[in-house]
């Protein structure tokens, strides 16, 4: 019983207006259907799929039960970044500028790979992927 595909990530937001904004219009993420959970979040898709899951109180009476465990850093812990694939760069470097949100390029020119590194509210570091034709 092999897994099959990454499903989705989840993010403990302390603003979920804010992240909502960053998801949204920042990374262009489609706000989706979520389920009536009994705590506030959002979900978003990528496509037909809900990639991003946000919220700020599922371990509180929600579904996981951490107990003391859950602490609130700004950092991943151990989990250094999350990677998207995207195309058109530059409609994201002018998104970003426009937005006066703060991006690092990076080429990797031996796999024709050019990047865009941008840290969600939460502290998370988002990867955009941006691979060049033959």
């Amino acid at each position: 019983m092999p897994l099959e595909r990454l499903d989705h990530y989840f993010v403990y937001a302390s603003d979920l207006d804010r992240s909502r904004r960053f998801y949204a219009d920042v990374l262009g993420l489609h706000q989706g259907p979520r389920p009536d959970f009994d705590f506030p979040g959002y979900w978003f898709y990528l496509e037909d799929r809900p990639v991003v899951h946000v919220g700020n109180d599922a371990f509180e009476g929600g579904y996981v039960d951490a107990g003391d465990e859950r602490r609130i850093t700004g950092g991943t812990g151990p989990v250094d970044h999350i990677a998207f694939r995207g195309s058109d760069i530059e409609a994201f470097e002018r998104r970003f500028d426009d937005q006066g949100v703060s991006y690092q390029r990076r080429e990797v020119p031996d796999f024709k790979l050019s990047q865009l590194f941008v840290k969600d509210p939460e502290g998370v570091t988002i990867e955009l992927n941006f691979f060049h034709a033959e």
